[in-house]
């Protein structure tokens, strides 16, 4: 029987081998296990699972009484600082690529939105979980309104904050990113973002496992391909740390 993700996570969280998400790409234990495990979820999520089918949701009373905060906890460059300074109201969210009408979108534009809230569960890399209720549109207004080229296979997310010299950034096929449950949410637990937890606005992918949940977004690209793109491989673990680019559960 396969053993499934969260399972694994957790039970190596337990074992004292996840010490933060920059130090898993070092542990070639943790790597050989999960990541050839991997290859065959992914191959049976693809070929035997409903990729479309909902994440679990919970009630309000399950939520978690704290929710961590994970990767960055503040991007710290002079432009993200100054956009904070102004709580975000000179901040825009660029959506272009392969679209027929590009986007230039403020965080009132997208509050003004349709919006969704869902109480879904995070389940990071390094082994704990959080359920939270999140507030956002639905990435698949977004794309619809831009008018994404038939060429597109991929989302890409570009994100405020830096691991050194190098920029975060994600991705998803266009199976998540039409899912309902796919959200760039501006709001948790009620409230606007902080700056902890990825304002003015972050991803949610609820199929997926927390790092491909970019924060701080600044900018959504439909692509053909990764080529070119920083490393090339979908996103910065996945570049730096051989992650698998697939990270459903």
């Amino acid at each position: 029987m396969l053993l499934s993700r969260r399972r694994l996570i957790g039970s190596l969280g337990a074992a004292g081998l996840l010490s933060g998400c920059d130090k898993l790409g070092e542990n070639e234990t943790f790597r050989s296990i999960l990541f050839k495990a991997e290859d065959a979820h992914r191959y049976l999520q693809r070929s035997l699972t409903d990729r479309g089918a909902l994440a679990r949701e919970f009630a309000p009373e399950q939520m978690s009484p704290v929710f961590r905060t994970n990767g960055t906890n503040n991007p710290n460059t002079p432009d993200y600082q100054a956009l904070a300074a102004n709580r975000f109201a000179d901040w825009r969210l660029v959506v272009d690529g392969q679209v027929a009408r590009p986007l230039s979108l403020s965080l009132a534009q997208l509050r003004s939105m349709p919006t969704r809230t869902q109480i879904t569960r995070h389940d990071c890399v390094e082994g704990w979980s959080a359920i939270g209720q999140w507030h956002g549109v639905p990435l698949k207004l977004l794309l619809d309104q831009a008018g994404m080229r038939s060429s597109a296979r991929y989302v890409v997310f570009h994100c405020a904050d830096r691991y050194g010299e190098r920029p975060y950034y994600e991705s998803v096929d266009l199976i998540d990113a039409f899912h309902p449950q796919t959200i760039l949410a501006w709001g948790m637990n009620g409230h606007l973002l902080d700056i902890g937890h990825g304002a003015p606005i972050r991803l949610r992918a609820e199929r997926h496992l927390g790092y491909k949940q970019a924060k701080y977004v600044m900018r959504v690209e439909a692509v053909d391909s990764f080529a070119g793109i920083h490393g090339g491989k979908g996103g910065l673990w996945e570049d730096i740390a051989g992650y698998e680019w697939y990270a459903g559960i």
